[in-house]
């Protein structure tokens, strides 16, 4: 059976999920907003997910906040080039230089049900490789002008159905979509 892939990720108005240079300062302020205690649904998201496949620049930008977030759930970082993990992650986190498509069979041969697609240009691999079955999407209302697209350019449309809908006190607005 083929594991599920989705998406669970925060955009600005104008889509862009961090400035040209990384920095998620915008994020970071929004987040501020956010009521103590209100999460936007991403622990019920994170323990249905059994394996995190991210690109290089993710994981190096996650490993700039500190504290590892993903405890022991597996990890694997998409690069073509070989990425040194400290030893402290041998157990969960690994590489790979493998296609989309090989890398999603392979977990799926491996037992894997529930994959997060997390990063720029891993999730635009994913789509352009129709691999994508969900996407959670939470639009946060401030405009950055410019920075990394969620989105690129597709070899062809991918036809959405909006599952639900939901606004946030924050004014987060969190709409999910099955991918067709």
């Amino acid at each position: 059976m083929s594991a599920k892939a989705s998406v669970f990720i925060a955009t600005s108005l104008d889509g862009f999920i961090a400035r040209r240079d990384g920095n998620l300062d915008w994020l970071d302020e929004a987040n501020r907003t956010v009521p103590a205690g209100e999460d936007c649904g991403y622990a019920a998201f994170m323990n249905s997910v059994d394996v995190l496949v991210m690109g290089r620049k993710t994981f190096e930008k996650v490993r700039s906040f500190g504290d590892w977030p993903y405890g022991d759930t597996k990890v694997v970082v998409m690069s073509r080039t070989a990425v040194a993990f400290p030893a402290e992650f041998t157990k969960c986190v690994t590489h790979s230089s493998e296609t989309p498509a090989d890398l999603h069979r392979r977990l799926s041969v491996e037992g894997a049900k529930h994959l997060y697609i997390d990063g720029g240009n891993t999730v635009q691999r994913f789509l352009n490789a129709g691999l994508i079955n969900e996407i959670t999407l939470t639009v946060v209302p401030v405009l950055i002008g410019d920075g990394i697209p969620l989105f690129g350019p597709l070899e062809k449309d991918i036809k959405l159905i909006q599952l639900t809908t939901k606004i946030f006190d924050c004014g987060f607005v969190q709409t999910k979509y099955a991918v067709v």
